[in-house]
Formats: structure tokens, sequence, C-alpha cells
């Protein structure tokens, strides 16, 4: 699967998270950039961090500005925040959010952290390599699975809360190779 920019994030936001994220994510993609994250915290009195990259995966810091520039007096007319706030655009980083199915494909292979909204087989936190995307689900091959215990998962990406990947050594060589 190629990425795209309009491609539909699987991992979403609810609460406030995800009334600026609708507002957000149209301004993002006029601009020729995907939506990767947007976190409210009351990080420095309220922190709203929106994490956005280029379809190939980068991000300058130009291109934070330019975001910043554009989506500031949209956030300002919506007015989605009810108290005073700081804009932080930011890019993914290295150890990234993975949001979509070809997120998922790109860094196959690489360990990721995935909690899950839903439970399957019994649990809902999974560590380990990323594996194959298919029909609606990715495979995971879990780095601590016990005697006895299943070590292959398919988790159904709609089902999925937070997924992010796990730094290794292995994550930065793959980084440094951008």
């Amino acid at each position: 699967m190629t990425a795209s920019k309009h491609e539909p994030r699987v991992v979403t936001e609810r609460g406030v998270d995800a009334r600026v994220a609708a507002i957000a994510e149209p301004v993002i993609e006029d601009l020729g950039y995907r939506l990767v994250r947007v976190r409210v915290s009351g990080q420095n009195g309220c922190t709203v961090q929106v994490m956005a990259e280029r379809p190939d995966g980068t991000m300058a810091v130009e291109d934070c500005e330019a975001i910043s520039r554009d989506l500031s007096p949209a956030l300002d007319v919506d007015d989605p925040i009810d108290r005073a706030y700081h804009l932080e655009i930011s890019s993914p980083g290295i150890d990234r959010p993975l949001v979509r199915a070809s997120d998922f494909e790109r860094w196959a292979g690489h360990v990721a952290k995935i909690d899950m909204a839903v439970m399957q087989d019994g649990r809902r936190r999974f560590r380990g390599a990323i594996g194959e995307v298919r029909d609606g689900k990715v495979h995971i091959a879990l780095d601590d699975a016990g005697a006895g215990d299943a070590a292959d998962y398919w988790l159904p990406l709609q089902d999925i809360n937070e997924a992010k990947l796990v730094l290794t050594d292995a994550l930065l060589a793959a980084h440094s190779d951008d």
C-alpha cells in the first residue's frame, strides 16, 4: 500500500481531542500534509499538540510553521478549547504513533506497543514485532509470550486504541537510513 495523504486514520481521538482533530485534519490536508495525532494536555496550563507529516513521512521545521500559521486561525474560529492554550505542531518522531494501515506496513519487522480498545483473547496490551497487514488486521509476534501462551495475534485495526513504535537499535538504524 502506498502512503497517501487521504488514507484514513484507523486510530483516532476521542472527546476534545477528536473535536480538535476534526478542525485540524482538513486544514492540514489542504496544505498537503497528513494528521497523525492530536493530544490536549494540562501541560503548561493547556497544550494542544498536533502531530503531522508529509505523505512520505518527513517533516521539517518550516512545515510545522506553515501548519501552525493556517491552523491557529481555524481553531480560533471554531474554539474547541474552553480556555487559553499553547498550540504545538510537531513531527511524529522516531518512536511514532501508528495510526494508518500504511504505518504498520511501513514499519513491519519493528517492535510496537499496542493498546486495544477491545480485549483480544483476554488481553488489551501487546508488544512485539509488527507483521503483515491483511483484511483490516495487523499481525503481531509477541516478544513476551510465556511457555504455553499464544505468541502470534491478528489484531483488528479498528479496535486499536493506541499504537506506537518502541525505540530499539533496529529502529534507530532504519531511521538513520531515511
